[in-house]
C-alpha cells in the first residue's frame, strides 16, 4: 500500500502534490488553520512568505491580486468571521 502525498506545494508550479489543484488547496488550508489555530498572525506571516516565493516562481502567470487572494485572502477572511 502506497502512502498518498501530503497536500504540499510542488515548486515551481505551486500545484498541490496530492490533488493537483492550485495550492493551497482546501485540505492544505484546513491543515494550516489547525496547525496555527493558536497563532493566527504567524499563519499570515507564513502564507505571505510563501506568496512571495510563489510570485518569483510563477513570474507573470498570476496577478499580484490573485496571489494575495490565493495565499492570504482566505486566511484573513477566515479570521474575520
Amino acid at each position: 500500500m502506497s502512502r498518498r502525498p501530503d497536500h504540499l506545494p510542488a515548486r515551481p508550479t505551486w500545484r498541490c502534490r496530492a490533488c493537483g489543484i492550485a495550492w493551497p488547496c482546501s485540505p492544505a488550508k484546513l491543515r494550516l488553520l489547525a496547525e496555527y489555530r493558536d497563532d493566527h498572525p504567524a499563519l499570515l506571516v507564513r502564507l505571505a512568505t510563501l506568496r512571495e516565493e510563489a510570485a518569483v516562481h510563477l513570474g507573470g502567470s498570476g496577478s499580484s491580486a490573485e496571489l494575495v487572494e490565493r495565499f492570504t485572502g482566505w486566511a484573513t477572511a477566515h479570521r474575520q468571521g
